[in-house]
């Protein structure tokens, strides 16, 4: 295949083009650096098979030749990032989701959309399966990356029933491992940075709100069977254990054999009190469960950290 990844210079991008040039296809990234790096895919520039243009994917998409498929993971991903940026968050899901989709239709490739838990907003139900509307608060701040995406989601949608394009909507839960930039602003690059360099592990509130983490290889592999399928709508990809905020930062302590203690500070608006993923779909359409288990992977990721 000839595959074109936008945000593929981003922490999941990098790794998706890894993959997919180690089945032997061919990778085109697009990307505007805006939270990704040229670090994360320099190892990828004397591979034959790899290229890389920088472009805003909110502005008219270019790229000469085939393609097989079209994987949209260009998008601001933290809520630090979404922060900084919420327009450009806005603009991505809306008009980068609508170049990415016209550019599929017109090479007559698959389409892939970067959904995320972030749909299920706060949710009221959990685990959350695919069925489930979510809980969005649309004019908070995390409101930008939210509707973002959920709009995405509807307008991928709207190009299949309507143009009748085969299109894939993953919808990704935490995600963790080498790659993550250090100021991410997510739970775990920051509990690692801070445990390694001794300082206190900010904790947002009681620390009883509730994530589920995927590691990174296990993602990748879910997204590959989820494009080589036909299913034509949202299935949730992500690990269903479950554990507190604070039960994580307890865990990387002990694991960076940290002196480090926990600092609270006051939970941000809309901050989801739980999240965990109703894996039954993947289990069942594709055969994909997660494999790693997060001591291991947040060893893996912390042995990334010390080195970086």
């Amino acid at each position: 295949m000839r595959v074109l990844i936008t945000g593929g210079a981003g922490f999941l991008g990098s790794h998706l083009a890894d993959h997919f040039l180690a089945q032997g296809h061919k990778v085109i990234v697009i990307d505007n650096l805006l939270t990704g790096s040229l670090d994360n895919i320099a190892h990828l520039f004397q591979n034959p098979g790899f290229s890389f243009i920088k472009a805003d994917v909110t502005n008219y998409i270019h790229v000469p030749g085939k393609l097989d498929a079209v994987l949209h993971f260009a998008s601001p991903a933290s809520p630090i990032d979404y922060a900084h940026f919420p327009i450009p968050t806005l603009k991505v899901g809306a008009l980068g989701t609508h170049k990415a989709l016209g550019l599929a239709k017109d090479k007559g490739a698959v389409f892939m959309l970067a959904s995320t838990s972030e749909v299920y907003g706060d949710p009221l139900v959990n685990p959350q399966p695919e069925s489930y509307w979510g809980n969005v608060n649309p004019i908070g701040p995390r409101g930008v990356y939210d509707e973002a995406k959920r709009f995405a989601e509807a307008m991928t949608m709207a190009y299949h029933r309507f143009h009748g394009i085969p299109v894939r909507i993953v919808r990704i839960f935490n995600t963790y491992g080498p790659r993550m930039r250090r100021n991410d602003g997510r739970a775990v690059p920051n509990f690692i940075t801070q445990a390694l360099k001794g300082r206190p592990l900010t904790v947002y509130g009681r620390g009883t709100q509730t994530r589920s983490l995927c590691y990174v290889s296990d993602l990748v592999r879910g997204i590959a069977l989820l494009l080589a399928s036909d299913i034509n709508a949202p299935v949730n990809i992500g690990n269903p254990h479950e554990l507190t905020v604070a039960q994580l930062a307890r865990i990387i302590i002990r694991l960076t054999g940290s002196r480090s203690r926990v600092a609270r500070q006051p939970l941000p608006a809309d901050d989801p009190q739980v999240r965990r993923p109703d894996i039954r779909q993947a289990r069942a359409a594709l055969g994909w469960k997660p494999e790693v288990a997060l001591e291991d992977g947040l060893r893996r990721t912390i042995d990334y950290f010390k080195s970086a």
